[in-house]
């Protein structure tokens, strides 16, 4: 810590350190109203919509000690403890349930400070002071105790415009992605849906409807050399072993079809080539999950090859990557074939889809010109979607080498403008 530092308890530097409700939610959840964020929500420096739930407005105020407001810091209790976000402004009323809640007192401390410093060096005493033997969670009274070093109000705002400005443009990548993804898929509708481009042609009965003559439908396992899933290696089957490989599961697999490597596990290599050698993955599969979030579509890149997976993650490899994988890519994130997909889930301990609906599912083979011409229009969306996903790997690496640095005080603004400018 820097010698003009200083050391404060987190409940002297904030203006509330309370926790989110606790109690049995079931009966409360509606479909529209008030948001309520749980432990799955709030992702490290941000906040995710996904499966969100929502609560009355009349619960909502009987429950307004564990409303949030924008500027608080919500904080993982249980499942990924010590996970940290800043509530944006302009979403209340909003909610939460198990979440540490901190409102900072701002003549102190900057909420994205806080948020930084949850995420980073604080996890050694967020980890320290886990309790609770079935499901470990943090403690409100130990958040309130935790000691934090900072630095005057001028230093954490310069630290904080650093960091965010990278968060800021990870962020803008992914809703630039997102257009991307858009673009692309109104164009697969046009054609392949609507048929937009071919309405002046003939067209003949299939299994899928009518379709334009000259075309064909096929089976997906028809069109791949491998159709298959992982497996979870047992714990005695690693501990104690050295680590290496990267493990996939569904959730390190968004919505957006990335794959974030910083939450990848590891396992040993002799397991990878022994017991899982049957899923051993290679650039350009498509991973499709296939268990719990059903229906998330990926596909691998080429710092992955040699990677494995789960049993939730089923993995498509095709014969014919050059003339399929974009086409097939778009083919699976489709509203159609997620339907159908979930249509064909099996209800059990976890909800499933099992491999042989994968393997049967029929799709549209167009012909070779029209197949060449989709490829050539989706080509350039296609490469900035990957430029992007790799430009984010790289600020999310710089981010993770700097952060430690910066809110610890072992470097200071000054000394790192330069390298962060670079990524900027």
């Amino acid at each position: 810590m820097h010698k003009d530092w200083k050391t404060y308890k987190l409940e002297d530097v904030s203006d509330r350190v309370t926790v989110g409700f606790v109690g049995s939610m079931a009966q409360e959840y509606i479909d529209s109203g008030v948001p309520m964020l749980r432990s799955q929500n709030i992702k490290p420096f941000s906040l995710d919509f996904n499966n969100i739930k929502y609560i009355s407005y009349e619960f909502h105020k009987k429950i307004a000690k564990s409303a949030l407001k924008g500027g608080d810091v919500a904080i993982v209790r249980t499942g990924a403890p010590g996970t940290a976000c800043v509530i944006p402004n302009g979403l209340a009323p909003l909610n939460c349930s198990d979440l540490v809640i901190v409102s900072p007192n701002l003549k102190h401390v900057n909420p994205y400070f806080l948020c930084f410093y949850f995420n980073s060096i604080a996890s050694h005493y967020v980890n320290s002071q886990l309790v609770g033997a079935v499901q470990q969670h943090f403690n409100v009274g130990a958040a309130k105790k935790m000691e934090i070093n900072l630095p005057s109000l001028v230093e954490q705002n310069l630290i904080v415009d650093i960091l965010k400005g990278i968060g800021d443009k990870i962020e803008l990548n992914l809703q630039m992605n997102k257009t991307l993804e858009e673009m692309a898929m109104t164009l697969y509708k046009h054609w392949f849906v609507d048929f937009g481009p071919f309405q002046d042609g003939n067209f003949v009965e299939s299994e899928l409807g009518l379709i334009p003559e000259g075309w064909e439908v096929k089976k997906l396992y028809s069109l791949s050399s491998s159709i298959s899933k992982g497996t979870t290696p047992t714990k005695s089957a690693v501990d104690g072993k050295d680590v290496s490989i990267k493990f996939i599961k569904v959730k390190d697999i968004d919505d957006l079809g990335s794959i974030d490597t910083d939450t990848l596990e590891l396992i040993p290599e002799s397991i990878h080539l022994s017991t899982l050698k049957r899923s051993i993955l290679k650039s350009n599969d498509i991973l499709f999950s296939i268990a719990g979030t059903i229906g998330r579509v990926a596909i691998l890149p080429e710092s992955l090859s040699n990677s494995n997976c789960n049993q939730a993650v089923a993995f498509i490899r095709l014969d014919d990557v050059q003339n399929f994988l974009g086409y097939i890519y778009l083919w699976l994130r489709s509203s159609e074939i997620q339907y159908k997909i979930l249509a064909s889930v099996v209800q059990g301990v976890q909800a499933n889809v099992s491999l042989t609906v994968l393997r049967e599912l029929e799709l549209l083979i167009p012909q070779k010109v029209t197949l060449d011409k989709f490829n050539r229009q989706i080509a350039e969306y296609i490469k900035l979607i990957q430029l992007n996903r790799a430009e984010n790997q790289h600020l999310k690496a710089t981010r993770d080498l700097i952060l430690p640095k910066l809110i610890s005080g072992a470097v200071r603004v000054k000394d790192i403008e330069k390298t962060v400018a670079e990524v900027l």
